[in-house]
């Protein structure tokens, strides 16, 4: 598996990384055993979160069978006070049952609220410079969909990683992840199949390898054959092929233009509806067949679909042109299923 240093961190890290959503629909033996052949594939980094349901378990638990030493370890939180961030490390650390964590991230900062309250005196970034301090964190990140919000967050150099969407239909990040490596910091690529919708897998990862902008993709794995998969894409990474990138833009042509790549241009939505992540948590339900995950974490939004007065502001807004209205109107269908 090829090796990269991840920006300034010091961290050599493999090119293809474990991802930890779908991990939680899996036993903890069959956990143990997908992280087993990381290791034995070159996989060194493991990305998961406080929000995943028992995935943080699930992979301290395998750590401990497999040998943590193998691995760097990344979590996050959606913790965007000093308080609760500096709980969400501890609690973290518990549930892995580790004495450190490589890299901790801010998780899904998504508005200005949250970002100005991260990098507060009283926000989450203090709290992790601290816990960075006492060794019980070795790096920070930050984790995001719109763009705006993380490209500030590049100014601040206590943040040494960027974790956003990249894959071939969404290159939206391709700016931030520029400016990101000019800085020196690390930059990851999450939702590297676009969610589950790009289903030319290892393609998708050949392309985000042939980018230039990024130093590890962290696709979501659930069995040995995904990883034995993904992984060969690390190893001996070549040019697309001429055959190869016409694939990709077939690929690119069947999914079209309705499909949400989570830019944030479509905010703020008069009624207060967070559109891209209606869509987000109903590609959980139909594309990533985590369906209670999907079903909760809607449930959990303040206000919801079905508040769509269909004024149609967001369509003029989304750089795509995508039918918003009428994908409202389906997610609500696919949540009262």
């Amino acid at each position: 598996m090829k090796k990269i240093l991840l920006g300034n961190t010091g961290m050599e890290v493999s090119v293809i990384g474990l991802g930890g959503i779908p991990i939680q629909r899996v036993s903890q033996e069959e956990a143990t055993k997908i992280i087993l052949e990381c290791k034995n594939r070159g996989i060194n980094f493991i990305d998961t979160a406080q929000g995943y349901t028992i995935s943080e378990e699930y992979i301290g638990n395998a750590l401990k069978v497999v040998g943590r030493e193998n691995f760097y370890m990344a979590t996050k939180s959606m913790s965007y006070d000093y308080e609760s961030m500096k709980s969400a490390v501890e609690r973290s650390l518990k549930t892995m049952q580790l004495d450190y964590i490589d890299l901790f991230q801010v998780h899904n900062v998504s508005n200005q609220e949250q970002f100005n309250l991260t990098v507060s005196e009283n926000g989450a970034l203090k709290a992790l410079v601290e816990a960075k301090k006492e060794g019980l964190i070795k790096h920070i990140g930050i984790t995001g969909h719109i763009r705006e919000i993380l490209l500030q967050a590049i100014e601040y150099e206590e943040f040494e990683t960027i974790q956003f969407p990249f894959n071939p239909v969404e290159y939206q990040g391709t700016e931030l992840f520029e400016r990101s490596l000019k800085k020196g910091m690390g930059t990851i690529a999450m939702k590297p199949m676009a969610g589950g919708a790009f289903t030319k897998q290892k393609l998708s990862l050949k392309y985000i390898l042939n980018s230039g902008l990024i130093n590890v993709a962290i696709p979501g794995m659930d069995s040995i054959e995904q990883v034995i998969e993904n992984s060969s894409v690390g190893e001996i990474v070549e040019p697309l092929t001429n055959e190869e990138q016409e694939e990709i833009n077939k690929e690119i042509e069947v999914l079209g233009n309705d499909f949400c790549r989570r830019c944030g241009y479509c905010k703020p939505c008069p009624e207060g509806i967070d559109i891209p992540s209606v869509f987000l948590f109903e590609g959980y339900v139909t594309r990533y067949n985590l369906t209670e995950y999907g079903k909760n974490r809607y449930k959990a939004m303040s206000v919801k679909a079905t508040s769509c007065i269909e004024c149609r502001k967001c369509e003029n807004k989304c750089p795509y042109n995508l039918p918003i209205v009428n994908k409202l109107k389906h997610a609500v269908e696919t949540f009262r299923q």
